[in-house]
């Protein structure tokens, strides 16, 4: 408690307002979309910000009278009042994430007609929006969005704060390649970058086999102790969680696809039997191989009229 003589040296100390680069007040929607082959948005325009991230396949966007292919790991920003349209490409089902919201700081003028590829670090940034997202508004995303009942403390400005971080953070990359530098990466980061990267293309190519701990050890000379800790610390996931996850990413995509049954693409991924596969399928998307199928023709029409 401070004594009568301290009460009267106190004085009202000068603060220093923040300068605050970007400022997000509202989302409009949150979408993580999974297209079939065919896909085709005719187009729309809106008065806000709309962000298109291309997670898997290949997308043609057309913004007003420009056409651009996006690849996987390619984002896009659409202005507000700009038409814009989204197409599938080469047959393939894309998986797309979009966000819209309202932004009216000056420096989102720099994305404008600005086509980003995204490194590993960007792309855990995305997925770090999006998890975010699942725990503030019901998974999958609506329109308008509904909040979860149980949202951990919190969770809603996280979303607004990763997505101002992520934006800074790309904003910061083109001024340091419009003044050429390259942005700064330190080594530990680039090493465990790239060595993430390494398991994940391992088990890219493994996909239709059974891949252990053991085998990636070997296959990298690095002991399994270490492969474990540093993937669960970049990406959140064991390795054997993120392999598995990527079995039924991949058996999504071919349903979507449709270019082969549900035995073949069990076969395809090394599962030991389509009834195997269909248990997996079920314990990780919530439903099995057909009703899959069957809600992404029903969800295809009502995105057609959402988007």
């Amino acid at each position: 408690m401070l004594k009568g003589d301290e009460i009267d040296m106190m004085i009202d100390l000068e603060r220093t307002h923040l300068n605050l680069v970007l400022d997000i007040r509202s989302i409009i929607t949150m979408f993580y979309f999974e297209f079939g082959k065919d896909y085709y948005f005719p187009g729309e325009r809106h008065n806000f910000w709309e962000l298109v991230y291309v997670d898997k396949g290949e997308i043609e966007v057309r913004a007003d009278n420009k056409r651009h292919s996006l690849k996987q790991g390619s984002l896009i920003f659409h202005q507000p009042n700009e038409f814009h349209s989204l197409t599938a490409l080469h047959g393939k089902a894309p998986n797309v994430i979009v966000i819209t919201f309202d932004c009216d700081s000056n420096a989102m003028k720099s994305f404008a007609d600005k086509v980003f590829q995204l490194d590993h670090e960007q792309r855990n940034q995305m997925a770090r929006i999006i998890s975010e997202g699942a725990n503030a508004f019901t998974f999958p995303f609506h329109y308008p969005l509904v909040r979860n009942l149980r949202q951990p403390i919190g969770c809603e400005q996280l979303v607004k704060c990763y997505l101002e971080t992520f934006l800074i953070l790309l904003l910061r990359e083109g001024a340091s390649i419009d003044n050429g530098r390259a942005p700064l990466l330190l080594p530990k980061e680039k090493d465990e970058d790239k060595l993430v990267s390494a398991i994940v293309a391992l088990m890219e190519e493994r996909l239709s086999t059974q891949l252990s701990l053991t085998e990636i050890s070997h296959a990298l000379h690095i002991a399994s102790t270490k492969l474990k800790e540093l993937f669960k610390r970049n990406t959140g996931k064991t390795i054997m969680e993120y392999y598995a996850h990527m079995k039924i990413e991949k058996a999504k995509l071919s349903i979507r696809e449709d270019h082969y049954n549900f035995t073949e693409i069990s076969r395809q991924l090394g599962f030991s039997s389509v009834h195997y596969f269909s248990k997996a399928f079920k314990r990780a998307s919530g439903m099995n191989p057909s009703e899959y199928a069957k809600s992404v023709k029903a969800r295809s029409r009502i995105e057609q009229g959402v988007y």
